[in-house]
């Protein structure tokens, strides 16, 4: 087997210009890959149209750094004539009639959409275990869960079946699986790319992101997915940067803070050390990092629970049986149908979170719950804001341990959402915040959290490429640390 997608994407752009490959060879290297592995990565494979595709691009110009390059993406991101399921029975058989802004701006820069990645049913889990066609598996560890609900894209990723991925992220689910697998992970700034076509589970949180290998892929992939989107009511005109403007620029004199809830002792101690070391290379290189409090992380999973969930019930209620997606056949009137159709077209988690969701926004609740929730979530995200009047950059770990075995935390409806507990504040703010590996324990990733203030995604990737240089870590599963 040739090695050509095991380069970095400046080596093949370069290796493409030179005609010394052609981007069938890739496709085809990518597709002998994923069909030898076993770790469940993919729902629907797109190889008849990604051969096309290749084969129609050796007649083109190598116009971008992204040309010809293939690309995962999670199964909750509408693709045109692809298989769109959302890993659940509910969209099974569900083939769009239109491409997602991103799908339509990778397509603009002729890359290939090689499949759609398993997840977590309608991204809600944070394991991959809640998918309706099994679980993905960890390429560091099959015993250990790979993280979710983007679980197929970054398993892809940090197994070498992709060489970039699209995910989505509500409260850590681009981060959290990022951080368990070994890859870079992105959560943009809410609003900076489009939602448009992207199957909602709760819209003021949900944002379409990259998982890379390497920080600079990353930074290269949301140049391509970022921008104002008409058709996204929330999409922001704010200029696009490029995102690898500040990459080798140096990071003496950035500011840091290192938030005390983050580096708690619900922190695991490996984990921990693992960010002091990281703390101690950018203190010597210069940084200000200093420890702070910040009011009201503390109430990040109760809000959650609350605001994600009523949203998920409000935007999931039109799966109902009749518009399109699973029907049942046991009914024999319309309240039948709806509530057979649900029932059996949606898993446990699913239901469970659906069920909660209504019951928050049900009569005098919503006033009393959810309306509450927004007012401490703006609380919340004051208090993020209030740090970047002073600091450049947050920092911490991502998750408060490294990936643990399968059958865990399934079982039990709250231990779940304990492992967003770092990340779910960045998405109630809207921030942007990236995952990035910088350590090991018992052989399985620990991933940095990066927190960057709004559209200051740059300023995250010059410190995360100088972090990656620094530590020059091997990342690829089963070979040596």
């Amino acid at each position: 087997m040739t090695r050509y997608t095991e380069l970095s994407i400046i080596e093949i752009n370069k290796l493409l210009k030179n005609k010394e490959i052609k981007p069938i060879d890739l496709v085809l290297e990518t597709f002998e890959k994923i069909e030898s592995s076993n770790i469940n990565a993919f729902i629907t494979l797109n190889k008849e149209e990604a051969i096309n595709k290749a084969i129609e691009l050796e007649n083109k110009e190598v116009d971008n750094i992204m040309f010809g390059i293939p690309i995962a993406i999670k199964d909750n991101i509408i693709t045109k004539n692809l298989k769109t399921t959302c890993a659940s029975r509910m969209l099974e058989d569900f083939i769009p009639i239109y491409d997602a802004t991103v799908i339509n701006k990778i397509k603009e820069k002729n890359m290939i959409i090689i499949g759609k990645t398993n997840m977590d049913e309608f991204a809600m889990g944070s394991t991959g275990e809640t998918s309706y066609f099994g679980a993905t598996l960890n390429p560091w560890d099959s015993t250990v869960v790979p993280g979710g609900s983007s679980s197929g894209s970054a398993a892809s990723v940090s197994s070498g079946l992709s060489i970039v991925a699209l995910g989505s992220d509500t409260g850590g689910s681009i981060r959290q699986p990022s951080s368990f697998c070994g890859v870079v992970g992105m959560k943009p700034t809410y609003s900076r790319v489009s939602r448009y076509g992207l199957v909602a589970f709760a819209s003021s949180l949900d944002q379409i992101g990259p998982i890379s290998r390497t920080v600079m892929e990353n930074a290269l992939l949301l140049n391509v997915i970022s921008g104002y989107d008409e058709n996204d009511l929330t999409s922001s005109k704010k200029e696009v940067i490029d995102y690898t403007r500040l990459i080798n620029k140096g990071i003496k004199g950035l500011k840091i803070a290192v938030p005390n809830y983050y580096m708690a002792d619900t922190i695991n101690s490996e984990v921990r050390n693992s960010v002091r070391k990281v703390i101690d290379i950018l203190k010597d290189e210069g940084c200000t990092v200093e420890n702070i409090d910040i009011d009201y992380l503390d109430y990040a999973i109760p809000l959650y629970q609350v605001i994600a969930l009523a949203e998920a019930s409000s935007n999931l209620a039109r799966f109902d049986g009749i518009r399109f997606g699973y029907v049942s056949s046991n009914f024999t009137n319309v309240e039948e149908l709806y509530k057979n159709t649900r029932s059996e077209g949606f898993g446990n988690e699913v239901k469970r979170r659906l069920m909660i969701g209504s019951y928050v926004l049900s009569g005098d609740n919503a006033h009393k719950y959810y309306e509450k929730a927004l007012l401490l979530r703006r609380e919340m995200a004051n208090a993020l804001k209030k740090v970047f009047e002073k600091y450049d950059l947050i920092i911490g770990p991502t998750n408060t341990d490294v990936a643990y075995p399968f059958g865990t935390k399934i079982d039990d409806a709250l231990k779940s959402f304990y492992d967003d507990l770092l990340t779910i504040p960045v998405n109630m703010a809207g921030l942007p915040a990236m995952s990035m590996p910088v350590g090991f324990k018992s052989n399985l990733p620990i991933g940095l959290h990066i927190i960057g203030n709004y559209f200051k995604e740059d300023v995250m990737y010059q410190l995360g490429h100088f972090i990656e240089n620094k530590l020059k870590l091997h990342l690829k599963p089963g070979g040596e640390k």
